[in-house]
């Protein structure tokens, strides 16, 4: 009864954690949830509707800098985010797969339970470019050009890597021979084709890096990209009133603006949410309230949720991974498979188990704690079986001699003499959190990886290090911690 008992509170524990953030995430459901992906662009025209539709009296929530495209789209579709921009060509060529044509596109967004506004006024399509001195000394202004240059350097933004109307299509429709390939995020990419790392890649034809570098944009002459005309998505069930201001913003955005807009943000590093502001100020005469935070108060703000991503997800996994370590170590078959499952678990790519926690549970701080506590399963419940199977056979029997229960010969023995080991996997799996929590930025849940992403997608060093230096000594600190409670935990003749 004693063990069921304490089976029983684990499990309730557990419960109450995982529910606390489950319901913090559901709160949010009773906004207007605007989401942005993770570049510039995206992200100002995020804030435009949001502070848009504050001026309107909605309360809002801005998801910012998601990930791409793929991935906001699953938010919008599962109902986890209700509004976010996107592009005609993506649609197209990308997510509904080539059903193009207004009317079909229109027919096929709300198959989904998804509406789409006119266009925003600007094509923001790609091209491939290259820095204008390495153009004028190859000789080449086209797409087509570089068939005959196989050993150029690519470097490609991820996602287009991978899109339908990216890297693949391209190469199948201009027959391209070039193998060195890389992947870059997109603003990296800039850097790696200034220092002269790699020859091409493939631009928005707003990004003000095309003015600044003097690069030269490909003439696409077999036609291979489409119209990208900016849109707003929604979902069909969002209030009429938030939806009419959406539809405030059709046309209203030039590419001269676009570029324009973009240019503030990433080379005259002014806040987006202040750029986003002076455009609604001078097309609309729209003032939303703003909170603004200084840096320290936004670093401390960040720390806060970095730890509560990683305390919950730890919590939940010593709760299960220990009960898990002991079921491991007693039998054998069954610790077989706990420790096969946990092991197939870690070595799934992080960022690939955050987009798959996105249609079961959503975005924001829930899902990631789902995320952080599967990963930190390995450490905890293999160094609990390997300390409880390496206890002494013998210390067990006399333990039993002595008529201790077999509860008691656990708790009183075995854990003891196996704590040093089990301590050491919580341990890892703590520090392989605060680093892990960061990718959580990714999927709205805040922590130290918002500023760290920003900071990368704006080229910006004192933004990076505003998540990089405090993560880091949240690590050590986190190792100091339990090097304190392995004093108090761990029997002093096994120190």
């Amino acid at each position: 009864m004693r063990r069921a008992g304490a089976h029983t509170l684990v499990v309730a524990l557990a419960c109450v954690v995982v529910t606390c953030f489950a319901a913090r995430d559901a709160h949010a459901g009773t906004k207007l949830r605007v989401a942005s992906k993770a570049f510039t662009e995206s992200v100002i025209l995020g804030e435009i509707v949001t502070q848009l539709e504050r001026s309107s009296g909605v309360e809002v929530e801005l998801r910012a800098g998601l990930g791409g495209s793929r991935l906001v789209w699953d938010a919008l579709v599962s109902g986890a985010v209700d509004v976010y921009p996107e592009y005609t060509g993506t649609l197209v060529d990308e997510i509904l797969s080539g059903q193009g044509g207004d009317a079909s596109l229109s027919r096929a967004l709300a198959a989904h339970g998804v509406g789409m506004t006119e266009p925003l006024g600007f094509n923001n399509t790609y091209a491939l470019g290259v820095r204008a001195a390495r153009a004028r000394d190859l000789g080449i202004s086209k797409v087509s050009d570089l068939r005959a240059h196989a050993d150029l350097r690519f470097g490609f933004s991820n996602e287009f890597m991978s899109r339908h109307d990216g890297w693949p299509g391209l190469q199948r429709r201009y027959e391209l021979p070039q193998t060195k390939i890389q992947g870059l995020d997109h603003a990296l990419a800039y850097r790696a084709l200034a220092s002269g790392d790699i020859d091409v890649t493939d631009v928005y034809t707003t990004d003000p890096e095309i003015a600044r570098d003097a690069l030269v944009l490909l003439q696409d002459d077999r036609r291979f990209f489409e119209r990208y005309d900016a849109v707003l998505l929604y979902r069909l069930d969002i209030d009429p009133a938030a939806l009419a201001t959406l539809r405030r913003l059709q046309g209203r955005i030039d590419a001269r603006t676009m570029r324009t807009l973009n240019t503030r943000a990433q080379l005259d590093h002014v806040p987006q949410a202040d750029v986003a502001a002076g455009f609604l100020r001078s097309a609309f005469g729209a003032v939303a309230k703003r909170e603004v935070t200084g840096a320290p108060r936004m670093i401390l703000a960040r720390v806060v949720e970095h730890l509560e991503l990683v305390g919950a997800s730890l919590l939940v996994a010593i709760l299960l991974g220990v009960p898990l370590g002991i079921l491991a170590a007693r039998r054998r078959r069954a610790g077989q498979v706990v420790l096969a499952v946990v092991g197939i678990i870690q070595t799934m790519p992080t960022l690939a188990l955050l987009v798959f926690m996105i249609p079961l549970f959503g975005i924001g701080a829930f899902p990631a704690v789902v995320a952080l506590f599967l990963y930190s399963l390995l450490p905890i419940v293999r160094n609990t079986h390997a300390g409880l199977v390496g206890v002494s056979g013998a210390l067990r029997e006399s333990a039993e001699a002595l008529g201790l229960p077999r509860g008691a010969v656990l708790r009183l023995v075995e854990l003891p003499l196996a704590s040093p080991l089990i301590l050491a996997g919580i341990k890892s799996a703590a520090v392989i959190n605060v680093g892990t929590a960061t990718l959580g930025a990714l999927i709205g849940a805040g922590g130290l990886g918002q500023p760290i992403f920003t900071g990368v997608r704006l080229d910006d060093v004192g933004l990076i290090l505003q998540g990089a230096i405090p993560a880091s000594l949240l690590a050590l600190a986190v190792q100091g911690a339990f090097e304190i409670v392995e004093r108090f935990v761990v029997p002093r003749g096994l120190r």
